[in-house]
């Protein structure tokens, strides 16, 4: 299958995904790369130039909020994002809206492969 189709796909979800990280509790971008590298295979390796940007965008957008602390290992600062309440109920209504796109593909998933087997 050619890269692209499934780039744009992953695409899609990779906001979803961020927010339900973050909604599991406070968090930090390192600590988010390493959770998505480690449960979501399938995505294939995430980078900080892909994460970093969502995360930018999501607080610009009210959903994620950020704040800094003292890192403990190199003494410089560390962002910790958190979801804001506009975040939990925008994740809750795309957690709902995922469930449904994914009972209509599976429906055509089903219908195609009946006619498969018909062939």
């Amino acid at each position: 299958m050619e890269g692209r189709y499934l780039q744009q796909f992953k695409k899609g979800s990779l906001e979803m995904i961020l927010l339900c990280l973050i909604g599991r509790g406070e968090t930090y971008g390192y600590e988010i790369i390493s959770a998505l590298n480690r449960q979501a295979g399938v995505l294939g390796y995430a980078k900080e130039g892909t994460v970093y940007p969502l995360l930018y965008r999501l607080q610009r957008a009210g959903l994620i909020g950020c704040r800094l602390a003292p890192a403990p290992a190199n003494g410089g600062a560390r962002k910790y994002y958190s979801l804001t309440a506009q975040g939990r109920q925008v994740l809750g209504e795309l957690i709902g809206f995922w469930a449904d796109y994914q009972n209509c593909v599976n429906g055509f998933i089903e219908a195609y492969r009946e006619t498969e087997d018909l062939g």
